[in-house]
């Protein structure tokens, strides 16, 4: 999307002060194993923003982040293939029996490799893990040993390696060569953990490793090649992690220690203010990670680069398949949050706890409902005033462009043109009804759509918790519109 700065503008609200069996992955050519993820240089974006203080953009801070956010795993779900990747599509000539016992001896290989450094996390041994590493990858000990240790930092609860598929088609034979060894191929393998404190289940990613075989013994040689398009990488493997943890928070951060404290105190606000809203029964517990690079919050996505060029943060399950219980992060975009100033990153964040708590990235709810209730918490939590919050959207109807439904999903694109609207259209609608029925039934009406597992459950809840149609609605919400529009 090319209106950064535009939509910046367009919604820069005057915040109110407080006190007042699996199939193998698709592949992709690596230049090797960086340390850290910022392989692609990213392109301007246009004129940057000046520095923030009283004002904050809400187009940045709350109409683009949760568009992006909320959508995140459909982004990867539907993530192009490279054009040189591998796909599952092509056809596969039937393995011949000499070949399937070179599979399974692959996969015995990788998999005790694999046990080893699961056993060395779980005892703590660096000297153990560092063994399980190709002596001659040198770039890749150095990773390895930085992994070892951002391992070592985070609250462990289980830890899990798991040999899936491999590729001998993955490695160029330029990349053989280098390797060496009797042989090398590139392997699929899953790796689970789980935050003790935090996750309910743990949260799973594939990871392509490189193994070698030398003088009889099989060796990992890499974590980061050949990635596929849409492929997560895990935060502690993109370089050494700070942790700064709060009453109700854990910040992950790839930058300085003070970086991740200074978020500390925000991301607790939040979570008292969405449990105000919301109610006290979900976990009351955040995870932030704070990349130190744009591309860094790219590959923790599994985005391609500049995907999230004017997105300020974006709420992820850390699952291959969204699912109740996933563990969820809220994952930052370093420069942007930098630029919105501690109530803009206010905003921000409780628009994203509030995904969190009503586990949105695996709910039945439209998007309009879920980003509107989540503007509606956090600018309960941070008032502003509707003229700025809503600016483009009274334009519209002052000009006679009353909007005719509620937003659709295609309205929540990061490329739509009247994107600010959307979000300002859902968040009146949510305001709406807890002004007409009061915030609880708002929060009723939510958690009516959100359990039903019906088609109809949206119409369901408009009659059962309002006691009204959806066109009913839509034509209360039109007048509200035009009222607060001075239209």
């Amino acid at each position: 999307m090319s209106r950064l700065t535009g939509a910046g503008e367009q919604r820069g609200a005057e915040v109110i002060d407080e006190h007042g069996d699996t199939v193998p992955l698709p592949v992709v050519p690596s230049d090797g194993d960086p340390v850290e993820s910022d392989r692609h240089p990213e392109r301007p974006s246009g004129p940057p923003y000046a520095p923030i203080l009283k004002k904050v953009a809400i187009g940045l801070a709350v109409c683009l982040v949760a568009g992006a956010g909320y959508a995140g795993l459909q982004y990867v779900a539907d993530a192009p293939a490279s054009p040189n990747s591998r796909g599952s599509h092509q056809p596969v000539s039937t393995p011949t029996t000499d070949q399937a016992q070179a599979g399974v001896q692959r996969a015995v290989a990788g998999e005790a490799v694999l046990q080893k450094m699961t056993d060395a996390v779980a005892h703590d041994d660096t000297h153990e893990f560092l063994n399980t590493i190709d002596p001659q990858s040198t770039a890749f000990q150095v990773s390895a040993r930085m992994i070892f240790g951002n391992l070592s930092t985070l609250p462990l609860g289980t830890f899990q390696l798991r040999y899936v598929s491999d590729d001998t088609n993955g490695l160029t034979p330029d990349r053989k060569l280098e390797l060496g060894g009797t042989q090398a191929w590139l392997a699929q393998v899953e790796v689970s953990w789980q935050l003790s404190g935090y996750d309910v289940t743990p949260a799973r990613e594939t990871l392509p490793v490189t193994f070698v075989t030398r003088d009889g013994k099989t060796y990992a040689a890499s974590f980061s090649e050949r990635y596929a398009a849409g492929q997560r990488k895990p935060i502690w493997a993109l370089g050494p992690i700070e942790l700064a943890k709060g009453k109700r928070s854990l910040v992950i951060g790839l930058g300085s220690k003070a970086d991740a404290k200074s978020y500390v105190s925000v991301a607790d606000k939040a979570v008292e203010s969405v449990s105000k809203v919301w109610g006290k029964k979900w976990r009351q517990k955040l995870i932030v990670y704070l990349p130190a690079k744009q591309a860094q919050m790219e590959g923790i996505l599994g985005a391609q680069p500049n995907t999230y060029t004017q997105i300020a943060a974006v709420t992820m399950a850390e699952l291959d398949t969204p699912a109740a219980n996933a563990p969820v992060r809220v994952v930052a975009n370093p420069k942007l949050f930098e630029e919105l100033g501690t109530q803009g990153r206010r905003i921000v964040l409780t628009h994203e706890t509030t995904h969190v708590a009503s586990h949105a990235t695996a709910s039945p709810v439209p998007l309009w409902l879920a980003e509107g209730f989540a503007d509606y918490v956090a600018f309960t939590a941070v008032p502003v005033k509707d003229e700025s919050a809503a600016k483009e959207l009274f334009k519209a109807v002052r000009a006679g462009k009353v909007p005719a439904a509620l937003p659709t999903p295609d309205a929540f694109a990061a490329s739509a043109t009247e994107l600010p609207q959307a979000y300002e259209q859902a968040w009146l609608a949510c305001r709406l009804i807890a002004e007409r029925e009061g915030q609880d039934k708002l929060v009723a009406f939510y958690r009516a759509v959100d359990r039903s597992g019906s088609a109809t459950g949206l119409a369901d809840a408009f009659k059962s918790v309002l006691g009204m149609t959806e066109a009913e609605f839509v034509a209360q919400w039109q007048k509200y519109l035009e009222r607060l529009a001075g239209a």
